[in-house]
């Protein structure tokens, strides 16, 4: 989006972006990132016709899903820079191999790039208070304090 705007503009829709996307507010809901959203858009969209757009459109709901959980785990969830280290860890593996002789083996050779990575042992904090993720056995949700 800052690669669409003039160079002045940069500095102010930066600040403007980070305020609709931020993370670790526990009072924060999906439906205020909304709403910030709109505001966004329609104060962008006066000088940008296609954010003005962006505001209209209803599946950039879902880019506020990663509100509905931990606020501690949130700034892990909203960024997609793990996947794609991960994705660029898979090209450069398939690379290395002229061919492979099954789908399967294709299968397990992203399955070991997968286990082999050092970011999945990093320690998630508050991720057991997560009720989404981890509901009890009984279909209820544990009874976890929230901080």
């Amino acid at each position: 989006m800052l690669a669409r705007v003039r160079h002045g503009d940069k500095g102010a829709m930066a600040e403007d972006l980070r305020d609709v996307f931020r993370t670790g507010d526990p009072h924060y809901t999906p439906e205020q990132g909304w709403d910030a959203w709109q505001a966004f858009c329609s104060k962008w969209g006066e000088d940008y016709l296609v954010i003005k757009r962006l505001g209209n459109d209803p599946f950039y709901r879902y880019y506020f899903t990663y509100l509905n959980y931990h606020p501690r785990v949130q700034s892990m969830i909203y960024t997609t820079n793990w996947i794609e280290r991960l994705q660029r860890d898979f090209r450069r593996v398939l690379r290395m191999r002229g061919a492979m002789p099954t789908e399967e083996s294709v299968i397990v050779l992203m399955a070991k790039t997968a286990m082999d990575k050092k970011a999945y042992f990093r320690a998630l904090p508050g991720i057991e208070r997560d009720r989404v993720l981890f509901p009890d056995d009984s279909g209820n949700f544990l009874d976890l304090p929230n901080n």
